[in-house]
């Protein structure tokens, strides 16, 4: 039986981008040797955490949508946990999966566009004054 599945992961600073798109394929390659389906692999940037991980103060984020059986689940978080370069993985059971970029890609662009849009208020506001 396949379960849809959203599995987001932390890799460590400082590796590389392409390094961080190997562990990528090497978690889908798991995935499709139990004879799941890959949705989607997102890769989100290289991000603040919220504390401390490993010494570690920024990572890479990496969202994967997959359909799967719960062998290759088990099997993909064992090699996650094996992996070096692995701070934080969380797998969740889906019922659908969400359509379009994902939250945590769009998060950045939300806050530029807000950091916009308030400082053309301030302009605004300024030749109110003058």
């Amino acid at each position: 039986m396949m379960n849809k599945y959203e599995c987001i992961y932390v890799a460590r600073q400082d590796i590389p981008q392409s390094q961080v798109e190997n562990m990528s394929e090497q978690f889908t390659g798991i995935i499709k040797e139990y004879n799941g389906t890959i949705h989607k692999v997102e890769y989100c940037g290289l991000r603040q955490l919220a504390y401390k991980i490993k010494k570690n103060r920024k990572g890479h984020y990496v969202e994967m949508h997959f359909e799967a059986s719960p062998d290759a689940i088990v099997e993909m978080e064992r090699q996650m946990g094996l992996h070096e370069d692995m701070l934080r993985f969380l797998t969740l059971r889906m019922k659908e999966f969400v359509k379009g970029p994902s939250p945590l890609s769009q998060t950045k662009g939300y806050k530029e566009s807000r950091r916009v849009a308030v400082v053309a208020k301030e302009e605004a506001q300024e030749g109110v004054v003058a």
